[in-house]
């Protein structure tokens, strides 16, 4: 099928897989001559009313020429692609390019063409076309195509939607009954935004298809019991699913209709109606087998909890690539394989299709795990009370991928974005695909949800099933990154439990001052500590004495959340004794109570050994109905039967030690309290609710990108392409590195090279004195510790004097190869760094040069394209950034200039991707004025595609 071309090899790099509206997925690729007959049938199944727009006419088939004609391109000036499911055409889009007058043309001077779409009918409106626009328009500007011009019939106004949507510019004109369309192929922050909204809606749609089918097949229910695919079955059945639910198992004797009082199939092409999802529990080498009968039978999606995959080995990697191949040409979409399986508890669809033995309760927390231990206790930690985080929370959905081999975070984030019934998303991940479309995506849900993430696998490689992307950056400079999208970052799980209970249960705090109640004095003294070392603001503790009562408990938080010079309250309690020693019950109540007179600041308690106080806390911690509300049905359901949402007595909702089920829920609209068993935990879950309060109040402005009127795009432009005519991969010289950074307004001080003493003295006279010698050898580059720099030379005595002393300490002019620089103003020595990480994306990092950024790596960093916000926010980051703003009296230093300097870096990078690192060492800060006294740039070719180009699922 894959055939050499005219005049280029067959574009491979071309081919995509695309996540389709309704949530089915197509492969994209190029047609080629091998197609015919494909294309032939195609055509037959297009109606006639849409062959008719095609061609302005009649034309019921296609001839021999049409065929040759569409089927045989060149890659460059005739390109066709096709949209495929399984093996078949669903759609197709061609490009001709064209001259002056409309004329076939060839060669790079004729920069338009014309497209044209055929759509089948039957998958009309699924946005095939949408998608088909996205990957021929980046193959036109691959190959240097800036336009295209479509001619449409007025009454395809199908058609004519799918450009007018696209966020194209264009002109539109109608002539002799056409409408003419022109529209320029450069992404616009429209066509952008038009993009990325379609692959939110289509990325979501799929995992919905997933998480909330109508109809379930479990493949691989043993005929005995235990077993993997057995106990999903009973969890899925006592779970009280509302779909129609079916057990197949290829084994079954003959005549059996039901197991465990379910219907009951030899295979999937069996069952009498359609099947959203299978969960597939039998052995590796059988699945393909199954995936194939789920393709045939129409099956939307696969869970995979087989296991034999990558995990296993370079043997279990192929069969892992093979297994996504296979379902993706079916258009379907995995969780897995290796996958613990997916929890959804609305109770619409009430569906826990996994190895949880218990339904969890309902809420309003989205769990995604990669691990499937972790994702076990995670779901233990948050079902249960008491132990870890004391009270109950519920869950929305539950998610295991197992090993990431399609569905990953980035979909599952997609998902919970729009989610309504999701209030925060908890993520576990060893592993993170495509990081820079994860700070994209997580940037975006951040500003209308929590997002906390805990990240195993930090100091290591991933797990051996995940396919990731090699990074260049530290962990430290990732994890930098997402925190500056919004994520809020945890080293624990038990601190992205502690954190997620604050942010379900609580307001966010407007700020960091926090006001600590009590009756214990001690324990008071441990949580100001803990919030002065997480960077809060505390309030000096007031003590209640062990005395105190429920009513002063109330009293005490009444007035300090009626207190404007607070933010957030926490509440410390130990057990008291005595006659007048306050109940659990009656201290849970009047917190309860008077945090709801106040619910615009968060309250947190802290306990010590209140098994009692927790409990009670924690009833007001579960979103689930409760007993008493209505009487839920026969918890087994009838074969087939849709089974309606249980009361919270038959939910496996968890009960005391007693057996009782959990306390009634608070009046509606007040804000159930998190209870702590320390007070480290608490203020550190309160400090990331701060933090994240801050981003969200700070990204409702992020910022600007300036516009500055000397920069020369076009110039650094056309020097850039002559520089990579030479070669691939070059790093610049001083000279062509000085002339680039000058188009964008990055001027470097002159170092001119002093091979000898006598060359040094010339050197001095054309600069002027003063002037600095310094050594620029790599082991003695940047490293005036070791004395390989002499400043302020006044004249030429001391030049030659200095020259001497270096080349006797250090060897010969060879070996230093010293240069000789007019000396800058006295500053702080600062590096600017920016570099296209292959996984992250474009970064911009900045930090003192010297020891604080080398030895003790105090650098920070910001994704490009930088704001002037992130560039004011960047400066301010390290930990050394008082030395730059008048430390222990020393005189401030112009930190406006030194911003704009990294916006102008930002920019260069940003408008050409060519440019993959550029080093600013040393940049001197002075109190007026910057000065670049060393750089380096590197030029790499572009990447064919980058994050401007179509949408994409990973490849396989």
């Amino acid at each position: 099928m894959q055939t050499s071309s005219d005049r280029h090899e067959y574009p491979a790099h071309w081919e995509a897989d695309v996540v389709l509206r309704d949530g089915g997925t197509a492969r994209i690729r190029p047609i080629t001559a091998d197609d015919a007959e494909r294309l032939v049938s195609f055509y037959e199944q297009v109606s006639d009313e849409s062959k008719y727009y095609r061609f302005f006419a009649p034309y019921p088939r296609l001839s021999a020429k049409d065929v040759h004609r569409f089927t045989h391109h060149d890659f460059v000036d005739r390109v066709g692609l096709a949209a495929t499911v399984g093996d078949e055409f669903i759609g197709t889009v061609r490009y001709d390019r064209i001259g002056a007058g409309g004329r076939p043309a060839t060669g790079a001077e004729a920069d338009e063409a014309e497209v044209a779409f055929l759509v089948q009918d039957a998958h009309q409106g699924r946005g095939v076309a949408s998608a088909l626009l996205e990957h021929i328009a980046a193959v036109a500007r691959e190959r240097g195509i800036r336009r295209f011009a479509a001619e449409v019939l007025p009454a395809n106004t199908k058609m004519i939607k799918v450009f007018t949507d696209a966020g194209y510019t264009q002109k539109r004109s109608f002539e002799d009954g056409v409408v003419r369309l022109e529209f320029g192929l450069e992404p616009t922050d429209r066509s952008l935004a038009v993009q990325y909204a379609r692959e939110q809606r289509a990325e979501a749609r799929s995992v919905q298809r997933l998480l909330a089918p109508g109809a379930v097949a479990v493949i691989g229910t043993g005929r005995a019991p235990g077993g993997v695919g057995r106990s999903i079955l009973g969890n899925i059945r006592d779970g009280g699913y509302t779909g129609r639910l079916y057990a197949v198992n290829g084994a079954l004797p003959e005549g059996q209709k039901e197991l465990d009082g379910v219907p009951a199939f030899r295979s999937v092409r069996d069952i009498d109606g359609p099947v959203d999802v299978a969960v597939v529990a039998v052995p590796a080498e059988r699945v393909p087998e199954v995936v194939a009968d789920c393709g045939e039978h129409d099956v939307q999606g696969l869970v995979v909890v087989s296991a034999g995959y990558a995990e296993s080995g370079p043997d279990g990697r192929e069969r892992q690539r093979a297994l996504v191949r296979q379902a993706r040409s079916y258009g379907m979409r995995i969780i897995g394989p290796s996958s613990f399986g997916v929890i959804n508890t609305s109770p619409e669809v009430r569906l826990n299709a996994s190895l949880a033995p218990d339904m969890p309760r309902a809420g309003r927390i989205g769990l995604f795990a990669q691990s499937g231990a972790i994702g076990v206790a995670l779901l233990s930690r948050l079902h249960r009370r008491g132990g870890g985080v004391t009270g109950v929370t519920g869950l929305s959905t539950f998610v295991s991928s197992g090993n990431r081999a399609d569905v990953s975070g980035n979909d599952v984030l997609q998902y919970w974005y729009e989610d309504a019934d999701t209030d925060v998303a908890l993520m576990y991940l060893e592993s993170i695909g495509n990081p820079r479309k994860f700070t994209r995506l997580a940037r975006r849900t951040a500003a209308a949800k929590p997002l906390v993430v805990v990240q195993g696998a930090r100091h290591g490689a991933g797990p051996r099933g995940h396919a990731v992307r090699a990074t260049q950056l530290p962990h430290a400079t990732v994890s930098a990154l997402l925190r500056q999208a919004g994520v809020i970052r945890v080293d624990t799980i038990t601190d992205l439990v502690d954190a997620g209970l604050l942010l379900a249960r609580q307001p966010l705090p407007a700020g960091p001052r926090v006001a600590i109640l009590g009756n214990s004095e001690s324990l008071g003294l441990l949580t100001y500590d803990a919030c002065l070392a997480e960077g809060l603001r505390p309030h000096p503790p007031q003590d209640l004495t062990t005395a105190a009562s429920a009513a002063d408990f109330h009293a005490a938080l009444s007035r300090a959340l009626a207190d404007d010079s607070s933010d957030a309250v926490v509440v410390t309690a130990i057990p008291s004794v005595g006659e007048g020693s306050v109940g659990d019950a009656a201290l849970a109540e009047a917190l309860r109570s008077a945090a709801a007179e106040q619910p615009t600041k968060p309250v947190l308690v802290v306990h010590v050994e209140l098994g009692g106080l927790a409990e009670a806390l924690s009833a007001a911690t579960s979103t689930a109905p409760q007993p008493g509300a209505a009487s839920g049905p026969d918890p087994t359901p009838r074969t087939g039967e849709r089974v309606k949402p249980r009361a919270a007595a038959d939910e496996g909702a968890p009960a005391d030690e007693k057996g009782a089920p959990a306390p009634a829920p608070p009046p509606e609209g007040t804000h159930p309290i998190p209870a702590y068993p320390a007070a480290e935990r608490a203020v550190r879950a309160l400090a990331q609710a701060v933090a994240y309060g801050q981003w969200r109040r700070d990204a409702a402005d992020p910022g600007k990108v300036p516009e500055y009127e000397d920069i020369d795009e076009r110039g650094a432009a056309a020097l850039i392409e002559g520089m990579l005519a030479r070669g691939q991969g070059l790093t610049l010289t001083t000279e062509a590195t000085c002339e680039l950074l000058a188009a964008y307004g990055v001027h470097v001080h002159r170092a001119l090279p002093a091979p000898t003493p006598d060359a040094a003295a010339e050197a001095a006279r054309t600069l002027g004195h003063p002037v600095a010698l310094k050594a620029t050898a790599p082991h003695l580059r940047h490293r005036a510790d070791l004395g390989g720099v002499r400043l302020d030379l006044a004249d030429e005595e001391q030049l030659r004097r200095a020259y001497a002393e270096l080349t006797e300490l250090f060897g010969s002019p060879e070996e230093l190869r010293p240069v000789v620089q007019r000396m800058a103003p006295r500053g702080v020595d600062t590096v600017v760094r920016a570099v296209i990480d292959p996984a992250a994306g474009a970064v911009l990092s900045f930090g003192l040069a010297g020891a604080a950024s080398q030895l003790l790596g105090d650098m920070a960093h910001r994704l490009i394209p930088v704001t002037d916000r992130d560039a004011t926010s960047l400066v301010r980051s390290i930990r050394t950034a008082p030395l730059l703003f008048g430390w222990r009296g020393s005189a401030p230093v112009d930190t406006p200039a030194l911003e704009e300097l990294m916006l102008r870096v930002s920019r260069l990078v940003h408008d050409h991707p060519e440019v993959v690192a550029v080093t600013l060492e040393p940049v001197v800060v002075a109190p007026h004025g910057i000065s670049v006294l060393g750089a380096s740039v590197r030029l790499a070719p572009p990447p064919a595609r980058d994050d401007h180009g179509p949408r994409t699922l990973p490849a396989y």
